[in-house]
This record gives C-alpha cells, structure tokens and sequence, in this order.
C-alpha cells in the first residue's frame, strides 16, 4: 500500500455506540484511489464475457499494485458509498470474484463482513476480502519486522511461539531453538542477531506448523513471508540493536513491552530509536498470564501517555478483536502515526491469533512504483555479516537496496583500508535459506564468492557494479540534532557513527557557526573517521552515541577521495 496515500478501509468496529451509529446513518468511505491495492465494488453479479475479462485485467493491476495482495470491498461504490448487498446478490459476487481470483491464479479469504442500513427492508452487508496470489516471477511478498523491547521481556519467547506454533512453557523452552550462542542458551539473554521466518499461503493459513518443515519447504509454500530480525534487549548489546536498526532496514518493529514490569529498562532507549530512524512500529504487551486484569490496564495506559507526548506524536489503537486487527493492519499502513497495541500471552496463548491475523494482512509498506524506480538503478549491496562455509567458501549476507543482483555477476566490493575496490564474482544466492537465481532491490539475501579471501572483507562494506564508479570519503558533513549530552559537545569529541551498515568512530572536526552544542540544539557538523574510509551517499540517515551521549541527524556533504589518497587522508 502506497505510504501517504488515504485509501479506504471499513470504519472500525468498537463498542455499542460506534456499531448503532453504523447502522443509522449513511456511512461514507474516502473515495477509491487510483494507484493502490485496494479495490471498491458494488456489485459482481453474473458479468458478461467482456466484464469479466475487464475485471480480471483490473485484479492484475491492483495485484501488481499490492506486490501479490490486494483487498476488495463488495458493496460498495467508486466514491466510497457503503451500500451494501442483499444476502443472495452478495453470494453471486463472491462466486464472480473467486473465479477472478482463479483466472490469475489467486486465492481468496473473506476478511469481514458488515451490516449497513441503506433505505432497505433487506439486511444488506458489506465484505472485505483478500485476494493474494505468488508474483510471477515467484517472489513471495517479504516484510522485516525488526523486534525491540528490554531484556527479558520475552521477545525470542514470543518469536519461538509465533514461527514453532508451540506455546512456552513459562521457563523459556520456546526461544531455546532461536539462541545462536551456548553463552546465550546460558543466560537466557540475546546478545547476537538473528532472524526466523513465518510464512503464510495464499489462503492467509500459517506454513510454518506441518511436521519437519525446513526453512526451504516453508519458503516454497509461501505467498508472504515475515522475516523477524530478533534484536538484543540488554543494554550492553545496544551497538548490536542499533546496527540491526540501520543496516537491515527493517519495514516496520514490534515494540515488546512486559505486562509486569511496563516500560522498563532499554525500552525507551528503544522506542526513541525507532522514532529517530523513522521506522513504523507496533507494540506488543506480553506476559498477560502474570498479572491481575488491571496491571494489563495500568501498562497500556501508561503505553498511550507514552505514544501521546509532543516527541511521539502517535495514535494509540489497542487490538481486542479480529475485525480490530483487520483495520489495525490497514490504518497502519496507511499512517505511520497509527501505532496499534496488542495484549498477549506466550504461555496461555491468549489473543497470539490477532497478532497472527494483523501480520497475515499488513499490506507492503512501498508500492510497485517505488520498488521499480529502485531496480532499474545500478547494482548496491550492503556487507552486513561474513562467513566461511566448508564447500562453499566466503559468503556475505545483506541487503540490496539497489538494482539486481543475478547468478554470475561481476561486482566491486570496498572500501579496503586503502580506499580501493576489488573485483568479484556472485557464485550462488540464497534467500531466506533457500536457493535464488534473482535477488531485487529491498530484499535481504546471502551471496557465495567461493574463494574470495574473507580477510579483505568487513561489515559495512558494499558490492556495486563497476560502472557505479563508487566514492568514498573519510571526512563528511552532516546535519544534526544533539538529543543528549550531559555537559556541551566541541570539536575534538569522539563518537560512534552508524550509517546503514556503516559503523565506525569518528571525531568532530567542526561545528559550523557554533563553538560548542548542548542537548536539543540543531548545528551543521564536520565528522572524521579514524580507521578506514567509507562509502556514505548525501541524505543518508546518521545516528551517533557515545557513553550518554546520543545524536540523530542526515549526511549532507561527503569529501569524495581517489583510492591512491585514502591512506594520506587518514592520516597513516
């Protein structure tokens, strides 16, 4: 779904008042947009030969718009007019709209279904109805779904329930298969990232339950995949949380907050992250099954306040039905200030459905147009994680956020310590754990470089085509706001800079205008960087931290250097 678009969706279902009021008075949608997943019909009732075709042709469109996924609302009309259907009119539409879905090889899964009162004797209704289908090219919808919250607040418990379908049994057996490290099984504590996988079919049903599935099986049954990226919790692993933040450029993240303990510990910390890098987020309230009804209560007050201050500017929507999750993951798509909250259990199960429910209909958050103007720029993969793996050799996992990247092609990797690009070749690529021929813009992979020597390699490098002509700089400028310091930030301070997959120390050189900074003031600021130089584009988002001290701001200038000058810049 298009972000800043006001697509329609069916008003809420809330208490008694809002559904009396449904019913007594003409409801009204915005009227249907355009570009789009989402598709306004009044009636589908017996089409002739040439409407049918018509309408197949339409689906396709909002398919592509949808990347696979598009919703419809039968009953009503163009300029959003909530009408509704007589109970056998509305059977007929939904006969022509499964044969719609089968002409383009889709599936269909009645959302919701809602009763209006439109001058009629006749109960008439309204259905909203998901129709999603694989892409042609076989590239399953993926949404990264970053996972934040304080330590021990269960965010590897709830992931374990969600991708193993099995409930916890309240002493952490759940999130023992997502640990990475004995040191972790250990403590119970994250310190890495990691990344699990829930897939949904066509249908909207969960893959990842049948008996044995593998990560290639569950790939393959898959119309839509979430890919959650667990992040650490502890406040000593915060460099860890903040490279996952930046560098994996999740869609959106699920914000876990303890029903015992409220917001604690790193979840602030984590809350003011999202919010600086722009990212949408979702809360989840876990460990129901502790507390009294009014704990529950006192956290999620506590949560709006929170998401109400001047610094958050967010729209609270608690999720307490299945038709809340429906408009939940609608709302949220549509505004990155609606911020729904959900109250769960991972032992006793309690409410995990709508989460379910919300994940399986949360429309991607770019439209076709955007993910198209991205691919058909020149080849730029990010160098997050580096392995060796026996019969295979050097493999780099990341993101490609430009361009595509195929089997067999010739690429650069850099910056060296020296400032320079060493050529390459892409072996083999694997996505989400199973083979992959294509790897387009936005999508997360691992790429095999067979003998490629590992120790010319290092997080936050980058792979691009060699006729990008890539720059690089050591020294660069950036705009930015001092969120905290405890006294005043000079020239001189040394920090560490993050900037996607880049991750370094770097001295301030500069301050324009200003001798010296204090918290909240906004400046102009010359940055070096003391080990290597980087490759940083002009407009990228910049977060820095040192100690207490923390800062957010966006690269304005880079001073481009050749590679023979890398090493001299640096002052070696």
């Amino acid at each position: 779904m298009p972000r800043g678009q006001q697509p329609p969706c069916l008003p809420p279902c809330g208490g008694g008042e809002a559904k009396d009021s449904t019913r007594s008075e003409l409801l009204k949608a915005s009227p249907e947009a355009e570009d789009g997943n989402i598709e306004y019909k009044l009636k589908l009732v017996n089409p002739s030969q040439y409407r049918f075709e018509h309408l197949v042709t339409q689906m396709k469109w909002r398919l592509q718009e949808g990347r696979g996924e598009a919703v419809y609302q039968i009953g009503v009309e163009d300029n959003g007019l909530l009408v509704g259907l007589a109970e056998e009119e509305m059977r007929a539409s939904l006969k022509t709209l499964h044969r719609m879905a089968e002409k383009v090889g889709a599936d269909i899964t009645v959302l919701r279904e809602r009763e209006v009162d439109y001058d009629s004797d006749m109960p008439r209704k309204i259905t909203e109805v998901l129709v999603r289908k694989v892409p042609d090219n076989q590239q399953f919808l993926d949404l990264r779904v970053a996972v934040l919250g304080n330590v021990d607040s269960g965010k590897s418990t709830l992931l374990g329930v969600l991708t193993q379908g099995e409930l916890d049994n309240g002493r952490g057996r759940a999130r023992l298969n997502l640990f990475r490290h004995l040191h972790e099984i250990q403590s119970g504590r994250t310190s890495s990232i990691s990344f699990e996988i829930l897939g949904f079919n066509s249908k909207g049903e969960v893959v990842n339950y049948s008996d044995s599935r593998t990560a290639e099986e569950i790939c393959e049954s898959s119309s839509k995949m979430i890919t959650f990226i667990d992040l650490a919790g502890h406040h000593k692993y915060l460099h860890t949380t903040i490279f996952g933040l930046t560098s994996y450029c999740p869609d959106c993240a699920l914000l876990l907050v303890s029903a015992n303990t409220g917001i604690a510990g790193t979840t602030r910390e984590h809350l003011g992250l999202a919010l600086a890098l722009k990212v949408p987020f979702f809360i989840v309230v876990s460990k129901v099954d502790l507390c009294a009804k009014t704990t529950v209560e006192r956290t999620v007050r506590q949560l709006e306040r929170v998401l109400k201050q001047p610094g958050c500017h967010k729209v609270p929507m608690l999720v307490t039905s299945e038709d809340d999750a429906v408009t939940a993951a609608q709302q949220f798509a549509q505004s990155p200030n609606v911020t729904p909250i959900f109250t769960l259990s991972s032992v006793s199960g309690e409410s995990l459905d709508l989460l379910k429910v919300f994940l399986n209909i949360l429309p991607p958050l770019t439209n076709s147009k955007e993910q198209e103007e991205l691919m058909q720029q020149l080849t730029e993969f990010q160098v997050d994680e580096i392995y060796t793996v026996p019969e295979v050799g050097t493999v780099v996992g990341g993101t490609l956020s430009s361009g595509i990247c195929r089997e067999g092609d010739q690429l650069v990797v850099g910056p060296t310590d020296d400032g320079c690009f060493l050529e390459l070749r892409v072996c083999s690529i694997q996505r989400n754990r199973s083979a992959c021929r294509v790897l387009r813009a936005g999508q997360a992979a691992t790429l095999a470089l067979g003998d490629f020597d590992r120790a010319l390699l290092r997080k936050g490098m980058v792979m691009v085509s060699p006729e990008m002509n890539p720059t690089i700089c050591s020294v660069f400028e950036a705009e930015i706001v001092l969120l905290f310091h405890a006294t005043t930030f000079r020239r001189g301070f040394q920090v560490t800079v993050h900037v996607g997959n880049v991750r370094q120390t770097a001295v301030v050189e500069k301050i324009h205008a200003k001798d010296k900074l204090r918290t909240g003031e906004k400046a102009v600021v010359r940055f070096r960087f003391l080990k290597h130089p980087e490759y940083l584009k002009v407009g990228a988002k910049l977060l820095f931290r040192e100690g207490v001290t923390k800062g957010i701001g966006h690269v304005t200038d880079v001073q481009a250097i050749a590679a023979g000058e890398a090493q001299a810049n640096m002052g070696f």
